[in-house]
């Protein structure tokens, strides 16, 4: 759960990237160029981090996130006012949690063993949200508290997070856990990567139909949790005409709502089954997604935003568990390839930002529209399947 916690460390990328633009005088464009460069790296990384995995075992991949984890948040630190050393800190923080993503998730299924996979993973996003919240929080009371930040402003969040993804990697490292050999490991790098990428097509001897779903089921879940953050705030400072610094704390309030859904989701799926719970979930979203539509006050549209958070706070861990059971004797290869579905949260704020600027955020949220509609046909395609 501490890994988790560690993995959360990606969700600074939206304050982080917000600091480093006053500090540098970057242009918006910059600034969310350097966030991009987070997701970027899902796309490079997923597949080849589940070929390690079958070489190096999936706790020694876990612990290698870690180390680059780490060395990106030593970065800001001393180098936050050097652009080239900015990109070398996202670009590691984007390289650090593919791998993480993608090692983590099946190391958890290994230590289960046959235990409840989808309330384990959903109470590890749980813990991610809280590092995702907490973030946004230390890093403001930094930036106004000097003395007590020892000069680090609002890079205190760095070293508080240094320490704790420290700890995390020790108490992995002494943690023993028994894997059983991969017998992918013995072919070509090529070969492997090949048959990686086979379980996308549908094919009911490797279950590549339900891989092949469960993936585009990532990129949208990934794409509504990013492009709800980046959206949210502009709706209300569109239909409310508050002030950036007054729209902010709607993002604040999705990820409130999320580690909240978490949090429940942890204790609902152990008595619940999963796919009942995916369909309530998905419902809410889109039920949210009615009110960021039509909402004008700011109780509806906090409501609408505050149920979005809830409802997309356990559908990854869902989706994920599903696929590794659709091709149980290839869980590595699988979770590189979900992992890879964070591209996500790249796809869809540019479609959003195209439609925005087009028709307003009434555009933008259309296009999340479309998403959770996916999740809705993903859920009946399922249904179909059992």
């Amino acid at each position: 759960m501490l890994c988790f916690f560690t993995m959360g460390f990606v969700d600074m990328v939206g304050i982080a990237s917000n600091y480093v633009k006053a500090d540098l005088g970057l242009s918006d464009s910059m600034a969310n160029m350097l966030a991009s460069l987070v997701f970027f790296w899902f796309l490079i990384f997923s597949i080849p981090t589940s070929l390690l995995m079958n070489r190096i075992g999936r706790k020694r991949t876990v612990l290698l996130s870690l180390v680059i984890t780490l060395v990106s948040m030593v970065i800001p630190i001393f180098w936050v006012t050097n652009l080239p050393m900015m990109l070398i800190f996202f670009s590691l923080l984007g390289i650090g949690n593919a791998l993480m993503q993608t090692s983590l998730n099946p190391l958890v299924d290994l230590v289960m063993r046959g235990g409840n996979l989808s309330s384990t993973l959903t109470f590890g996003q749980f813990i991610k949200a809280i590092c995702s919240f907490m973030a946004p929080l230390i890093a403001s009371w930094g930036a106004t508290q000097t003395i007590p930040s020892f000069g680090l402003d609002w890079r205190i969040l760095f070293p508080i997070y240094l320490v704790i993804g420290i700890f995390a990697t020790l108490l992995l490292f002494g943690t023993r856990i028994d894997e059983e050999p991969q017998p992918q490991a013995q072919k070509g790098v090529g070969r492997q990567f090949s048959d990686a990428l086979a379980l996308l097509v549908p094919n009911k001897k490797t279950g590549g139909a339900a891989v092949l779903l469960c993936f585009l089921a990532i990129v949208c879940h990934v794409g509504i949790d990013v492009g709800t953050n980046i959206t949210a705030p502009k709706i209300l400072m569109e239909r409310l005409g508050v002030t950036l610094d007054e729209a902010a704390y709607a993002a604040s309030l999705y990820f409130l709502f999320k580690t909240i859904g978490s949090f429940s989701g942890s204790f609902i799926l152990a008595r619940m089954k999963d796919w009942n719970f995916l369909l309530i979930s998905v419902l809410m979203m889109a039920v949210s997604a009615v009110g960021l539509f039509f909402g004008q006050t700011q109780a509806l549209l906090y409501a609408a935003i505050a149920l979005m958070g809830f409802g997309n706070g356990n559908p990854f861990s869902i989706i994920f568990a599903h696929a590794l059971q659709a091709a149980p004797e290839k869980k590595n290869e699988v979770s590189g390839l979900l992992i890879m579905g964070l591209i996500g949260g790249m796809v869809f704020p540019l479609f959003m930002g195209f439609a925005s600027d087009a028709i307003g955020q009434i555009g933008a949220v259309l296009v999340m529209a479309l998403g959770i509609l996916y999740l809705l046909g993903y859920w009946m395609a399922g249904l179909r399947r059992k």
